[in-house]
C-alpha cells in the first residue's frame, strides 16, 4: 500500500509499483498486468485466512472504490481469470460469510460479485471460436476482434489456459445464476477431453484453438498442462459431476502409466508414450503432490515431494527447471507456492511432524535470501543468490495462505477451511455452490470412457484416519529412501523405451555419438530426414525437414535427434563463458538482503577462486567514465569503483582504477532502462591484450541494478558491498549487530557448491550494445519448447560430441555441484516463499513490513523474525 498502491504489482528492490507501459517490457509476463490493481485483489482473501478482517473490509472498500476494469489493455484470460476473477470471487465469498457471522461487512451488498459478473462478461468475447476453446489474450475495454482490440491473431493456446476456467466461471454461474460462464467454461473442457490422443489418453502442451490440432505434442504434468488436471478433480469435488471424475481418472492413470518415473515425473509424447520428451522438469509441476493427496493416492504424492525437497535443500529455492541428475536448467525462482502447498496438503493428510519441519525451511529460506527491504524478491539465480525487482502477486496470494495454513490450529481461524474448495491461485470457494443454481444439466458427457482397474479411485476423497491407521511411519518409511537421491545419486535422463522397459527400438543414432566424417552416420541423418550443410567457418549446420524422412517413425527419431543435438551445442557453448557474479549490498540497513545480478570479466580476479570475495565501501571515479587518470584517487583508494560504461574499454577502465588504489570496480551500464531481468548478460572481455596486470574484480551492472547503488550512495552516503560468485548467507543474528563486524562473521558462505551459469552471457570487448534479448515466460503459462524443426550448428570435428550418458552405460561419478552450466537460452521467469519465527505470531510480524517503509524497517532488524 505504501510503496506500490494502487500498481499491480510491488517492485521489491527499488519499492515502487510495476505499472504496465512503465517499465521495460518482460514480454508475456505482463499479460497479467491490466491495471487494475491485481495484488490487492489476489490478496484479498489471503487477510481473512490470516484473521486481518478489518485490512480485509478495508481493502475490499478500495477494490469497490478505485479498481476499473474497463482498461484499453491486453491482458491474458488465463492470468485474468484466476487471478481477478478468481480474487474477486474468493473475496466474496469471504465477504458473505463474515456479514453472516455479524461482526464485520455488515454493509457489503454483493459488490465484488457484481465486479465478478463486469469482468466475466469482459473475458467472454475471447471464447469467440468455432473451438469453443478461448483466444490467449482479449483487450478488457475492445474484447478480441475489434479494430482497436490489438488481439485476436492468436492460433494456439496452452492446454491450462484453456482448461482452467470451470471452477471461476462455474462459480459466477452459480453465485449469480447467469449460467452463460459455466456453459462456456464446459464447452472449452469437452473439447480437450475430445482431442485426447486416444491410445495414450494424454493431451499435449499447446493446441490450435480453431482446428483443435495438436501444436506442441509433449506432454506431463507441470507447464502448460498443470491445472488442467487440477480443474477436472476439483470440478468434480465443487459441482458434483462424474464426467469430471471420470475424465481425470482416465487422465491420471495415464499419467501413472508414462509419465510417473517415481520420484520424477518426465513429460513424454503424445503419440509414443514410452518416449522421453524431455530430460528436465519444470518447477510448476511442485503442485502434483499436493493433487494426489485430494485423488488419495499417497505415497507417489510422497516421493515426488521427498525428491522436490532434496533439490530445494541443495538450492535453498526450487529452480525454474531442472535436470533428471537435479543439475540446474533454468535457475529463476520467482517464488513460486506450488511446493508449499503441496506441503500443506500433505500434511493435513498424514499429521505428520515432518512437513512442519519442511514449511520452516521454506519460510527460514524466504526470511534469509528474499526478503529485502519492501518486501521479497524473485531469485534471479538460485547459485548466485541475486535477486529480480520482482514479487508476484501470487506470491501474497497462495504463499502466505499455505505457509500460514499449515501452521495455524483450528483455533486460530475464524472459519473451517474444509467448508471451501482452493482454486488454482488458493481463493476460497464454498462447497455449498454445488447444490446452488444448477442451471446446467449433469448429464454425463464423457465418451469413450473406460472403466479401470485402478484400486486408489476408492479413495478420491482420503481419511487419514483410513490412510494411516495407526501408523505415524508410513510417511517416514516412504520418504527414507529418498533422503539423498539429490546428493547421492545420478538419475540418466534416458526414456524407458531404451532402458528396456519399453517396446520401442533404439535409437539409430544419438547426438553424443555423431561424426560428420562418419558415412555410415551421414546415411542415418538422411533417413531421418536431417541434412547437413558445410558452413565457410568450417562447422556444419543440421536442419530436419520431416516429409524428407523415410517414414514417420524415422522422421519422429530425426526431431529427437535435432533435440538432442541443440541441448548439447547450448551446452558446449556455455561451457565457454562465465557463470555471474553477484553484488551484495552489505551495509545498513540492507544486510546482505539485496543482491544484485553481474556480469563477469575475462581478465582481473576468478571471484570463483576467490571465495570470500572482495568487500569494501563504494566510491564514484572522476572522470566517471575511467577512461583517463583518476582524478580523486584520496577518494577511491580501498574501495569499490563506480563507473560508467563507455568511450574505451573494459580493460582500460580496470587498469585506471587500480592504479589509483581501488581493490575492485563496478561498471555500470550507459543505457538508460537497461536491466538483467529484460536482457542476458554479458561478460567484460580484454583489449586484446595481456590483461594478466589486472588484479582486482571487475563486474558489470545494467543501468537499473546499477542505480539501486547510486539511489542507496544518495540516501544513506556510505554503502558497502560485496563482490563474489554467490551471495553469502545472512545470518539474522548478525543483523542485531553493528555494521562493522569483521567481514569473515558477517558472511558467512551459504553452500560450497561451485557457481555455473545463471543464464546467457554474451562476450563483450567493444563498448556497443548488444543484440541480444532473453525470451520471457508467463509465470504459469508453457516453458520455452525444445526447438524441433529449427537448426543447429556445430563444429565439425573426428571426436563425438560429449552429451548426456546413453541407456545402458556404465553409471558416471556424480559431478560436484552445477559446476557444468545447464541453463538453456531460452528463460523463464518465477516461484515463491515466506518466513516465521516458531516463538512469535510470524504472519503479524511479516505482515507489518508492507507498512513499513525503509526507516522502519531499520528499527525492526532488532526484532527476532
Amino acid at each position: 500500500q505504501e510503496h506500490a498502491y494502487p500498481a499491480d504489482e510491488l517492485m521489491p528492490l527499488t519499492c515502487r509499483g510495476r505499472v504496465r507501459g512503465q517499465e521495460p517490457s518482460r514480454g508475456d509476463v505482463d499479460d497479467a498486468l491490466g491495471k487494475f490493481s491485481l495484488t490487492l485483489i489476489d490478496t484479498l482473501d489471503t487477510l481473512v485466512v490470516l484473521n486481518k478482517t478489518k485490512e480485509f473490509e478495508e481493502a475490499v472498500r478500495k477494490v469497490i472504490k478505485d479498481v476499473n476494469l474497463d482498461n484499453d489493455i491486453v491482458v491474458s484470460v488465463f492470468e485474468t481469470n484466476i487471478r481477478v476473477l478468481g480474487g474477486l470471487l474468493g473475496g466474496h465469498s469471504v465477504a458473505i460469510m463474515l456479514k453472516e457471522k455479524g461482526d464485520y461487512m455488515q454493509w457489503y451488498n454483493g459488490e465484488l460479485l457484481h465486479m465478478a459478473k463486469e469482468l466475466g462478461y469482459k473475458l467472454l468475447p475471447a471464447f469467440n471460436t468455432t473451438s469453443g476453446l478461448p483466444y490467449p489474450r482479449v483487450n478488457l475495454k475492445f474484447g478480441v476482434r475489434h479494430p482497436e482490440a490489438r488481439t485476436g491473431t492468436e492460433t494456439d493456446t496452452c492446454t491450462a489456459c484453456a482448461g482452467t476456467l470451470i471452477l471461476e466461471f462455474a462459480a459466477l454461474s452459480r453465485f449469480t445464476g447467469t449460467s452463460i460462464f459455466e456453459e462456456y467454461a464446459r464447452k472449452a473442457l469437452d473439447f480437450i477431453w475430445e482431442k485426447r490422443q486416444r491410445s495414450s489418453n494424454l493431451v499435449g502442451v499447446t493446441i490450435n484453438i480453431h482446428t483443435g490440432d495438436w501444436v506442441r505434442k509433449d506432454s506431463g504434468v507441470g507447464a502448460g498442462i498443470d491445472s488442467y488436471y487440477e480443474y477436472l478433480l476439483k470440478a468434480y469435488v465443487l459441482l458434483g459431476d462424474d464426467s469430471f471424475l471420470e475424465r481425470f481418472n482416465t487422465h491420471y492413470d495415464a499419467i501413472m502409466r508414462y509419465i510417473s518415473q517415481p520420484p520424477l515425473l518426465l513429460d513424454v509424447h503424445i503419440h509414443k508414450p514410452m518416449l522421453n520428451a524431455r530430460t528436465w522438469m519444470d518447477s510448476l509441476l511442485a503442485f502434483f503432490p499436493g493433487l494426489q493427496v485430494l485423488k488419495g493416492d499417497i505415497r507417489p504424492a510422497i516421493e515426488t515431494h521427498e525428491m522436490l525437497y532434496q533439490v530445494i535443500k541443495k538450492h535453498n529455492f526450487l529452480p525454474e527447471a531442472f535436470t533428471t541428475d537435479f543439475r540446474v536448467h533454468w535457475a529463476q525462482h520467482p517464488l513460486r507456492p506450488e511446493f508449499a502447498e503441496s506441503t500443506y496438503f500433505l500434511y493435513k493428510a498424514t499429521g505428520d511432524p515432518y512437513y512442519l519441519e519442511v514449511g520452516k525451511t521454506l519460510i527460514e529460506n524466504l526470511n534469509k535470501y528474499a526478503r529485502v527491504p519492501c518486501g521479497f524478491a524473485a531469485m534471479k539465480d538460485v547459485r548466485t543468490g541475486s535477486h529480480e525487482d520482482r514479487m508476484d502477486s501470487f506470491f501474497l496470494a497462495e504463499m502466505f495462505k499455505y505457509l500460514y495454513l499449515l501452521f495455524a490450529d483450528k483455533e486460530d481461524m475464524i472459519f473451517d477451511i474444509e467448508d471451501y474448495i482452493f482454486t488454482t491461485e488458493a481463493h476460497l470457494l464454498p462447497l455449498w455452490l454445488s447444490t446452488t443454481n444448477q442451471t446446467i444439466s449433469k448429464k454425463n458427457t464423457t465418451t469413450e470412457y473406460t472403466e479401470l482397474d485402478d484400486s486408489n479411485f476408492d479413495w478420491t476423497c482420503p481419511n487419514t484416519q483410513i490412510l494411516f491407521p495407526n501408523d505415524p511411519m508410513f510417511a517416514q518409511s516412504i520418504r527414507e529412501p529418498l533422503k539423498n537421491v539429490v546428493d547421492k545419486s545420478c538419475p540418466r535422463g534416458i526414456s524407458r523405451a531404451e532402458d528396456g522397459l519399453g517396446s520401442g527400438p533404439k535409437p539409430p543414432l544419438r547426438a553424443r555419438d555423431f561424426m560428420a566424417s562418419n558415412p555410415e552416420h551421414l546415411e542415418i541423418l538422411k533417413k531421418m530426414g536431417v541434412s547437413l550443410i558445410h558452413l565457410k567457418d568450417g562447422r556444419v549446420q543440421l536442419v530436419q525437414h520431416a516429409v524428407q524422412a523415410a517414414s514417420s517413425l524415422d522422421a519422429e527419431d530425426g526431431l529427437r535427434f535435432m533435440q538432442e543435438m541443440i541441448e548439447l551445442s547450448s551446452q558446449q557453448q556455455k561451457e565457454q563463458q562465465l557463470p555471474p557474479r553477484a553484488v551484495q549490498i552489505v551495509s545498513h540497513p540492507f544486510f546482505g538482503r539485496v543482491v544484485l545480478t553481474a556480469g563477469p570479466a575475462q581478465f582481473g580476479m576468478d571471484l570463483s577462486k576467490h571465495k570470500a570475495g572482495t568487500r569494501g565501501f563504494v566510491a564514484t571515479i572522476k572522470p566517471y567514465n575511467g577512461c583517463s587518470e583518476i582524478t580523486n584517487p584520496e577518494a577511491v583508494k580501498e574501495k569499490i569503483a563506480l563507473m560508467q560504461r563507455g568511450q574505451c574499454m573494459f580493460a582500460e577502465k580496470a587498469r585506471n582504477v587500480q592504479r589509483a588504489g581501488a581493490i575492485g570496480g563496478i561498471v555500470i551500464d550507459d543505457n538508460e532502462g537497461s536491466s538483467s531481468d529484460t536482457a542476458p548478460l554479458f561478460q567484460m572481455a580484454g583489449d586484446g591484450k595481456n590483461t594478466d596486470d589486472i588484479t582486482i574484480p571487475m563486474l558489470f551492472l545494467f543501468n537499473k541494478e546499477g542505480n539501486i547503488i547510486l539511489d542507496a550512495i544518495r540516501e544513506y552516503e556510505a554503502v558497502e558491498v560485496l563482490l563474489s560468485d554467490k551471495a553469502k548467507d545472512r545470518d539474522l543474528e548478525v543483523e542485531n549487530m553493528d555494521q562493522k563486524l569483521s567481514e569473515n562473521d558477517s558472511h558467512k558462505q551459504h553452500s560450497e557448491e561451485p557457481t555455473s551459469a545463471s543464464q546467457d552471457v554474451g562476450t563483450v570487448s567493444e563498448e556497443p550494445e548488444e543484440g541480444e534479448s532473453s525470451d520471457v515466460t508467463d509465470p504459469d503459462s508453457v516453458p520455452p519448447a525444445d526447438a524441433a524443426s529449427d537448426s543447429v550448428s556445430i563444429s565439425n570435428q573426428e571426436s563425438s560430441v560429449p552429451g548426456s550418458q546413453e541407456a545402458g552405460a556404465p553409471e558416471p561419478a556424480c559431478p560436484p555441484g552445477d559446476s557444468q552450466p545447464q541453463e538453456q537460452q531460452t528463460e523463464t521467469e518465477p516461484n515463491s516463499k515466506v518466513n516465521w519465527d516458531n516463538k512469535v505470531q510470524p504472519m503479524e510480524s511479516i505482515l507489518a513490513d508492507w507498512n513499513e517503509d525503509i526507516e522502519a524497517f531499520e528499527m525492526m532488524e532488532k526484532d527476532e523474525l
